[in-house]
């Protein structure tokens, strides 16, 4: 049985748990085991006995902590306070032995830092358990969200041709030999001796791909790996992470809002219900008053403003920035933050940033200054959600595409959805990992994902 399926109702009952040794404290003629099988943030007591626990003399000598074991026995009521219940073992078996001197996880506290050196192990801890449970219910209630709500999952493409954003900071995917490049006649690597006979690299967003779906099948999204081959080592960044990205049908930048604020209420309340103990852990030892600042963000309406209006209240807010605020300038996170924590004191979406800083396909304002896009700005962390209405008149991309140098040719399937029935629509993107920092008050990105890929650093 899971321990976190154990409460009080299965008293007098013979249960059996399997996990992971925590904490054994030998008094002698009995003992005390922690177990925890990762179910839940709090582990199970056993209470071995000379008495009752039929192979106690043999077994208690090889228990150390890190052991796998399991333990059959009766469910009791617990003397002690912080626990309703324990087990008073009469069977316990080594599944898996773990010399103590060797095992890293020893019962003190470890930096983060240590512990990403041990990605491996580090889930047997209790804020990585914590952490990883909390993930797993964000992913899951990502999806049933855009399920109740009429969505389409679409599986989009890892490897593509194309560059969503127009940045260029791309890995690329190839076969060929590096010490054995073909060359042109002009000198140039010869692409066509290559796997897919063009450049290829990973992909930076799946929406240009599940655009085309929408444009056939309605509300759809898609949630998969994404990359970036920027060198930025901050607690921010990873060459590796998820995305959740929605695309809706005959929509506007309004109809955009409304579900990116619909869709962080639904994800969070999600959490409240369902990794209660979690979320008092976080609040406890990572984050004090994270449980007050998240049921904030269920309990309010976001706050809507301009690019514009955002740069007005910036440029006289009552202190100053690292980075200077100027109509044009893309916003930090510092200016961020303050709308956020310091100003409106809850999320913030800001709306019409100059088309300059956006990217090529997002739809251009009747201003011809600015386009239709939308970020939602969140406390503890700056941009959470960034997304925009599309652009879907052909004349207007194209010129587009030409503004920033970018290859129509490598678009020319994009450009046909503009041109085969084109219709108004919209979407945006969450960034998996840093919905989880926000949900959880983790500081360092690299601690809310399994195996975090960032520069010189792609171990485990």
């Amino acid at each position: 049985m899971k321990i976190n399926k154990i409460d009080e109702k299965f008293i007098g009952t013979e249960v059996t748990i399997k996990g992971w040794i925590r904490t054994v404290r030998d008094q002698k003629n009995f003992t005390f085991i922690n177990v925890n099988d990762g179910s839940q943030i709090n582990g199970l007591q056993i209470v071995a006995s000379e008495d009752r626990t039929k192979n106690y003399t043999t077994i208690i000598p090889q228990l150390t902590v890190g052991a796998a074991i399991s333990a059959t026995g009766t469910l009791v009521k617990s003397p002690a306070p912080e626990q309703p219940v324990e087990l008073q073992a009469e069977n316990i078996t080594l599944i898996g032995t773990c010399p103590t001197e060797e095992y890293p996880l020893q019962k003190k506290r470890h930096s983060f830092e240590f512990l990403r050196t041990i990605a491996h192990l580090r889930p047997r801890t209790n804020t990585f358990g914590a952490v990883a449970r909390v993930r797993n219910a964000l992913a899951f209630a990502s999806h049933k969200f855009f399920q109740e709500h009429g969505f389409l999952y679409i599986m989009t493409p890892i490897i593509t041709g194309s560059d969503c954003e127009g940045a260029g900071q791309m890995f690329q995917v190839t076969t060929l030999k590096f010490n054995e490049l073909p060359k042109t006649a002009t000198g140039e690597i010869d692409y066509t001796k290559d796997f897919f006979a063009h450049p290829t690299f990973l992909t930076v967003s799946g929406q240009l791909n599940v655009e085309t779906a929408c444009c056939a099948l309605g509300n759809v999204y898609t949630f998969g790996p994404t990359f970036r081959a920027e060198n930025s080592n901050t607690s921010r960044h990873l060459a590796e992470f998820w995305m959740i990205e929605p695309e809706i049908a005959f929509a506007d930048i309004n109809d955009d809002m409304d579900l990116a604020e619909a869709y962080l209420k639904y994800v969070i309340a999600h959490l409240f219900e369902n990794c209660a103990s979690d979320m008092v852990f976080f609040d406890k030892f990572i984050e004090k008053g994270l449980i007050d600042r998240l049921k904030n963000v269920i309990n309010n309406p976001f706050e809507r403003i301009t690019y514009t209006q955002a740069i007005e209240l910036l440029e006289k807010a009552p202190k100053k920035f690292e980075f200077p605020v100027k109509w044009g300038c893309d916003l930090q996170s510092e200016h961020e933050r303050y709308l956020t924590e310091e100003l409106f004191k809850k999320p913030v979406i800001v709306t019409g940033y100059p088309k300059e800083i956006k990217a090529f396909y997002m739809r251009r304002n009747k201003d011809d200054k600015t386009v239709a896009a939308m970020d939602v700005l969140v406390p503890g962390i700056g941009e959470l959600i960034g997304g925009s209405q599309r652009e879907e008149r052909l004349d207007v991309l194209e010129k587009r595409l030409e503004e920033m140098q970018l290859d129509k040719k490598n678009y020319w399937w994009y450009l046909e959805l503009r041109k085969y029935g084109s219709i108004p629509h919209a979407g945006f993107g969450v960034g998996f990992e840093r919905l989880v920092l926000f949900a959880t008050g983790m500081e360092n990105i690299r601690d809310v994902i399994p195996f975090p890929r960032y520069p010189g650093h792609a171990e485990f």
